[in-house]
């Protein structure tokens, strides 16, 4: 079943209209508004799949009901009705977010592949959204200490910025989880988050993993390849393990903020690029700025903002709640039930030294969700967590 409104001040082409696209599918339902300011108060009381709108109407012309809708349901595709002398304003709709324009009077096969593409792409984009919710469930940072309850009120500010941030904290805490928050909750969610592990690349390929290369440029490079910055333009990218990056990778990092430019490898062409940077580290950087092991002056470029993630053995309340999540979760990709954890078993979890922080926990609650009891017992603790 597709919803779709109809916004067209003359009353002949609006039952034209109406009678082409409801005998063409039985499952389209049209409903007509003769002004624009008649269709953008449906468009605020009901759900429409596609908008077909006239340019040319009293009280509010289509250009005006466009850029309506693309404030209150921007998800809604908008295809434009022109005659023959407003074609230049439908080239310009597209510009400010149309789907298409037709023209009048419409061609019946050009109308009906426009409605059917423009449906076509609103499922899309339901589909990536139902998808991004999914995918934003593998990120989601539990917990109500306090110390987390700080860092969930840092992303809220800071999130909507274009801020850079430096994420600090031990190995397993999940300070990539604090960066994926960030970029979910910022303006750029939409875009792409790519995501380069400093200490997974080998130095010497480094540079063209960041910035590209162009072909010959070394050996091994067969052809020109984007790097990670150009794959994240508009959006974010998330330099894990920072602190690991060569000094001569650090001095293009450090161009890139300062200019928005990047070069390939083996090119002195510039690349614009726009990308929010967040970086992550478990080291101490101030201690590797004194040890010439990193730039200083790069250091304070990425610590506009910084975020520690804090130790598993220091926010300890938040067990409890950790290992009820991870139950769960690792019930469901096996495909059984949730097992529980009794009162003595999350007790001695909770007091155990999580060198390796919540990806520790995790891998231990699979542990004994596989081989322990049906209700994981302190005896399945003292037997198959073992430290």
């Amino acid at each position: 079943m597709a919803n779709i409104l109809l916004i067209e001040d003359e009353a002949a082409i609006r039952r034209v209209l109406s009678k082409i696209l409801s005998e063409e599918n039985k499952s389209y339902t049209v409903t007509e508004a003769v002004d624009g300011l008649e269709g953008i108060e449906l468009i605020k009381k009901e759900d429409y799949d596609l908008v077909l709108c006239d340019i040319k109407m009293p009280k509010m012309d289509g250009v005006e009901v466009l850029e309506a809708i693309k404030k209150i349901k921007p998800e809604i595709p908008v295809v434009m009705i022109s005659g023959h002398g407003d074609l230049d304003t439908a080239v310009n709709t597209m510009r400010l977010g149309a789907f298409d324009y037709i023209s009048k009077p419409p061609d019946l096969n050009r109308l009906l592949n426009t409605v059917r593409n423009a449906l076509d792409r609103k499922s899309l984009v339901v589909e990536n959204k139902r998808l991004k919710k999914k995918v934003s469930k593998n990120y989601e940072m539990v917990g109500d200490s306090e110390l987390i309850f700080i860092i969930k009120n840092i992303i809220e500010k800071v999130a909507p910025t274009d801020a850079r941030v430096l994420i600090t904290g031990g190995n397993g805490t999940g300070k990539e989880l604090v960066a994926h928050w960030l970029h979910e909750k910022s303006h750029r969610s939409s875009a792409p988050f790519i995501e380069v592990n400093c200490a997974a690349i080998p130095g010497e390929l480094i540079e063209s993993e960041l910035f590209g290369h162009v072909k010959g440029s070394f050996t091994g490079a067969n052809k020109d390849r984007a790097g990670k910055f150009e794959a994240a333009n508009g959006g974010t990218i998330f330099l894990d393990e920072i602190g690991d990056m060569s000094l001569k990778a650090q001095a293009k990092v450090l161009r890139a903020l300062q200019e928005n430019k990047i070069q390939r490898v083996g090119s002195d062409k510039d690349i614009k690029v726009d990308v929010r940077i967040l970086a992550a580290t478990n080291k101490d950087l101030k201690k590797e700025i004194s040890e010439n092991k990193f730039r200083e002056d790069l250091y304070h470029r990425l610590a506009v903002i910084l975020i520690n993630v804090p130790s598993l053995n220091d926010r300890r309340e938040d067990i409890p709640l950790l290992i009820k999540h991870f139950a769960a979760k690792i019930a469901k990709e096996h495909g059984g039930t949730t097992k529980e954890f009794s009162d003595k078993a999350v007790g001695k979890l909770q007091n155990y030294d999580w060198t390796g922080n919540i990806r520790e926990l995790r891998n231990v609650v699979e542990r004994l969700i596989i081989l322990g009891s049906e209700e994981i017992s302190e005896t399945d603790v003292n037997s198959f967590a073992s430290k």
